[in-house]
């Protein structure tokens, strides 16, 4: 089933950040990685498909409605002062009716804390907590607003390696539990884990990973950032 869709789409602000219209149709419980260099339009791309930004041209399609989008940290995020409870039960605000939080989405967001292995830091703030148990605090409020579909923007900026993989392998379970996942990386070593590439830049590719891995475009890629 498509969960997700674009057909001739054109994202930018003013201007355009593609070559050419971007047509791809994403699958239920597929995990993509988009690459490309900066400035290539990805976070564009994301914001787009979240409809946080309207595109220059062409259409997005959603066939889900709860989306999870975990987005780049900012010093303004990791300096919230809130304990690590409140910012997973914020993830479930599209979810909340009236002004309190009910027991269905406090239970979302106790779920959420138990997968992701938080129970021993729910009463700590936040901004005190190391930047690897920031990601998993904020990929647990995604997960309160995600159904079926999960948007994750560089997730292991400024981590080290052995966090970095943790932090793969979370992706990586919950992908496996059935979740479909689109995440922009620079990270090469995300590509272990995916099973189709969105290449955005000069060179587009939209497919899967062994015919990317093939291609003139994903070979070029690849060995430039070895």
């Amino acid at each position: 089933m498509n969960i997700l869709s674009t057909t001739d789409l054109l994202p930018g602000y003013h201007q355009a950040v593609l070559p050419e219209a971007l047509s791809f149709t994403v699958q239920e419980k597929e995990y993509w990685c988009i690459l490309g260099e900066n400035g290539a339009g990805k976070s564009t791309l994301l914001k787009t498909l979240l409809g946080l930004q309207r595109p220059l041209s062409g259409k997005v399609t959603l066939n889900t409605k709860g989306i999870g989008y975990l987005p780049q940290q900012t010093p303004i995020q990791m300096d919230f002062p809130a304990s690590v409870k409140e910012v997973v039960l914020s993830g479930c605000q599209a979810r909340q009716k009236g002004f309190a939080y009910r027991k269905e989405e406090k239970d979302r967001a106790d779920a959420a804390i138990q997968k992701l292995g938080l129970n021993d830091l729910q009463k700590r703030c936040f901004r005190e907590l190391s930047g690897g148990q920031q990601q998993r605090v904020l990929l647990a409020r995604a997960l309160c607003a995600a159904d079926r579909l999960l948007l994750v923007d560089e997730p292991v900026a400024g981590l080290d390696p052995k966090v970095s993989e943790e932090l793969y392998e979370l992706l990586n379970s919950l992908h496996q539990e059935g979740m479909t996942i689109l995440m922009v990386t620079h990270d090469l070593n995300a590509l272990k884990y995916c099973d189709h590439v969105l290449q955005l830049g000069q060179e587009i590719f939209a497919g899967k990973k062994e015919d990317y891995l093939h291609s003139t475009a994903g070979q070029r890629y690849t060995e430039a950032h070895v």
